[in-house]
């Protein structure tokens, strides 16, 4: 038997942004959220296939995955969890996975030897062959404890039955991105943003779509100084956000400036600030990024905008406002 490609892989369920339960707290399963990129893997025998999360092949990005836990391989499993770059301190480093997220040439198995990527695996999605999908996420957790540990860069998360607030403490002293409820009861909903998983972030983050760019001063002078961002309203228009000149490197800014395509006219409905206008430099809203923010402004503005980096695993017409 052959393992599944990526394009017949399911696409993985979505959690909805929310506050935690409360009223029946032990309803629900607790997990830590993790900063870095959705996956979804299938392994039989020595064959691994990962697909991103709108069901793109990524397998080629990622070749230390390849070195499958024992007792994995020879068994055609489907798995569900998130691709990370731990820094020094072992916590997850969005930044330091940008520099992996894109690359498909021959420098990626340098860069993996470099800066190895680990699997946080958090669901089973099929096992033997059988489709567990329909079952309950309690029992799909228990049976992918059981299987046999992860291996040096597969590793299965933890998760707790009950006590969120506490989950969502240590989440926050541990600076992670925050956590994930979800239903004890609830069955994989391929494809699907659902109630029954909830988001709670401790740093708010924003997609947003690309769609122009200022000139920068200085070092920066001849090339990109800030990016200007929107998000569709409630119409499908792209309506403009703000802008962030922070968070970059100089590798991001010089990728940026050759992933992006001029156009004469501005993307985005309505006026914008003539402090905007009067140097802005248009490209087509193609590229989706994501950036970090204190909060929204009464014109509907991300104040303190930082870079986070590209996101090719988020679509363009998908860039809404998140609560």
């Amino acid at each position: 038997m052959v393992a599944p490609g990526p394009a017949e892989l399911p696409l993985p369920m979505l959690a909805v942004a929310g506050e935690l339960p409360t009223a029946d707290d032990d309803a629900w399963g607790y997990e830590f959220k993790w900063d870095g990129v959705r996956a979804v893997a299938a392994v039989d025998g020595d064959r691994l296939a990962l697909a991103s999360r709108k069901g793109g092949d990524i397998t080629v990005r990622y070749p230390e995955l390849a070195a499958l836990p024992a007792g994995v391989g020879g068994r055609r499993t489907v798995v569900d969890g998130e691709i990370v770059a731990m820094d020094a301190a072992g916590r997850p480093d969005f930044g330091a996975l940008q520099n992996r997220m894109h690359r498909t040439g021959p420098e990626v198995p340098r860069l993996a030897a470099a800066r190895p990527v680990t699997y946080l695996v958090f669901d089973l999605l099929a096992h033997d062959g059988a489709d567990l999908t329909g079952l309950p996420y309690a029992e799909r957790r228990e049976r992918l404890e059981a299987l046999p540990p992860g291996g040096r860069r597969w590793v299965t998360t933890p998760w707790f039955r009950g006590g969120g607030a506490r989950v969502h403490a240590a989440s926050r002293e541990n600076q992670l991105e925050g956590v994930v409820a979800k239903r004890l009861d609830s069955p994989y909903r391929p494809g699907a943003r659902s109630p029954d998983w909830v988001k709670v972030k401790n740093v708010r983050t924003q997609s947003v779509v690309v769609g122009g760019w200022r000139p920068g001063a200085g070092r920066r002078a001849g090339t990109i100084g800030s990016l200007l961002f929107g998000v569709h309203d409630d119409d499908g228009r792209l309506v403009y956000a703000g802008h962030v000149g922070t968070g970059f490197t100089d590798r991001a800014l010089r990728e940026l400036q050759a992933a992006v395509t001029p156009r004469r006219t501005s993307p985005f409905a309505g006026d914008l600030p003539r402090e905007v206008t009067r140097d802005a430099q248009w490209v087509e809203p193609e590229l989706v990024g994501e950036v970090a923010f204190a909060g929204w402004t009464a014109e509907g503005r991300l104040r303190h905008a930082s870079w986070r980096g590209l996101r090719d695993d988020v679509d363009v017409a998908d860039v809404v406002v998140e609560p």
